[in-house]
C-alpha cells in the first residue's frame, strides 16, 4: 500500500494557529463509517451521537514543558532540546537541534550562559549517544527537583506548524490531564470542558481513562514509500483494572466503546485480546494501525484532522475506509474547517 494514497491538498490558511476561547465552540464533522454519510455540526452536538451505555475512553496523559532552549557549553551556540521519554536515572531520550553539531560528549547549559561573569546553569545535559531523526540520549545534572526546574525553564512543545505563541500553558492540556509524561497533547480531548463531560455522564455515558505518553511517533514522518515498511516508535501506556472492567462490561451489554483521540484508540487496541476483551496492564506499544487492521475494541472515534500521509490519517482510514475519509477531508477543506492540533473535530461512528 503506497503512502501517497493518503495525501490530500490543504491550504496553509486552514491550519489553526490558536485555540478557541471556548473549548466546546469548535465545529464537528461526523462520518458514518458504514455509509460514508457526512454531517456538519457544532462540537456540543456530539452528545446527539452518543447514547446511554456507551463508554467514552480518554487519555489522561499530561504534557510536560518538554522544549528547552539553551547553549553549547563550549561555544555558547544556541541549542534546542525536545524531551521525548525518561530513561533510567536522569537520562532522557530527546530530539535536539542542530543535531549535526551535537555529537556524543557535547554539553548543554540551560538557565545560564557560559562565561566567567555569568551565573551557573540550572540544568546541564551531556550527549551520551546518538539515534535517528536527530534523537539523542541525554544525561542531565542539576541541583533540586527536576520537574520543578523543567516547569521553570521549559516551554510547551507545540507542533512545528503552529507559529503563534501560546499565552496559557494549560490550553495545551486536556481538563482531565493527570499523569505527566507526554511530548504532545492528545488533542481530540482539548474540546472537552469539565461541564460538558459531566453533562455526558448525566446522560448515562460512562467515562474511562487510559494513559499513553505521546513520544517520537507523533513527530516522526513516514519516510518510506510503502505503508507496511514504516516502523512505529514505542510509547508507554497504562490500562487500569477499573477501565478494563468498565469497557468490558459496556461491550457485554451492547454499549459502544468510543475512543477520544488516536492515542486512546492505539492504547485500547494494544491491550486487546483477539476475543475483543480489554486487559489491564502497562508497557510499551509500537502498534501501527492502517487499512486492513481488524479493530477489536474501538467502535467509534472522536479525533481532530490529521496531516497528509501521516500514520494518524492511516489509522482513521482503517476505521472508516480511505476513500470515505478522504472524501470527508475534501468536504472539510471546502467548508474551511480548522485543521490539526487546535482545529475542529471529527466523529467517526
Amino acid at each position: 500500500m503506497q503512502v501517497d494514497l493518503f495525501d490530500y491538498d490543504l491550504p496553509e490558511s486552514l491550519i489553526a494557529q490558536t485555540p478557541l476561547a471556548d473549548r466546546t465552540a469548535s465545529r464537528l464533522l461526523t462520518l458514518d463509517k458504514r455509509t460514508g454519510r457526512i454531517g456538519h455540526h457544532r462540537f456540543e452536538q456530539l452528545e446527539q451521537y452518543l447514547q446511554a451505555g456507551d463508554v467514552l475512553v480518554l487519555n489522561d496523559t499530561r504534557v510536560i514543558p518538554a522544549r528547552l532552549f539553551g547553549v553549547k557549553a563550549d561555544t555558547g551556540a544556541k541549542a534546542e532540546v525536545l524531551l521525548l521519554k525518561p530513561l533510567e536515572g536522569d537520562r532522557w531520550e530527546a530530539l535536539v537541534r542542530p543535531a549535526k553539531r551535537l555529537k556524543v560528549g557535547a554539553r548543554l547549559h540551560f538557565g545560564g550562559e557560559t562565561g566567567e561573569q555569568d551565573s551557573a546553569p540550572l540544568l546541564t545535559a551531556t550527549v551520551e549517544s546518538e539515534g535517528d531523526m536527530g534523537s539523542r540520549v541525554l544525561q542531565f545534572s542539576y541541583k533540586g527537583i527536576f520537574n520543578e526546574i523543567l516547569d521553570r525553564l521549559g516551554h510547551m512543545p507545540l507542533p512545528p506548524y503552529i507559529k503563534e505563541q501560546l499565552p496559557e500553558k494549560e490550553r495545551y492540556q486536556t481538563v482531565y490531564a493527570k499523569h505527566r509524561g507526554s511530548a504532545a497533547a492528545p488533542t481530540a480531548g482539548l474540546h472537552f470542558t469539565e461541564e460538558y463531560l459531566h453533562r455526558l455522564e448525566q446522560k448515562g455515558i460512562q467515562l474511562a481513562y487510559v494513559t499513553l505518553h505521546v513520544g517520537l511517533g507523533t513527530f516522526r514522518p513516514v519516510s518510506v514509500e510503502n505503508v507496511e515498511e514504516h516502523e512505529m516508535h514505542k510509547e508507554y501506556y497504562e490500562v487500569s483494572e477499573k477501565t478494563a472492567e468498565v469497557v468490558n462490561a459496556a461491550r457485554q451489554k451492547g454499549g459502544r466503546v468510543v475512543a477520544v483521540g488516536t492515542t486512546s484508540a492505539r492504547t485500547l487496541e494494544s491491550a486487546a485480546r483477539e476475543d475483543g476483551t480489554l486487559v489491564s496492564g502497562k508497557g510499551w506499544t509500537g502498534i501501527f494501525i492502517y487499512p486492513g487492521y481488524p479493530f477489536r475494541i474501538v467502535d467509534a472515534l472522536l479525533t481532530n484532522f490529521h496531516l497528509p500521509k501521516s500514520t494518524l490519517l492511516m489509522l482513521i482510514s482503517a476505521l472508516a475506509g480511505r476513500e470515505r475519509v478522504l472524501a470527508a477531508y475534501k468536504e472539510a477543506v471546502e467548508r474551511e474547517y480548522r485543521f490539526f492540533s487546535f482545529g475542529d473535530a471529527m466523529f467517526i461512528y
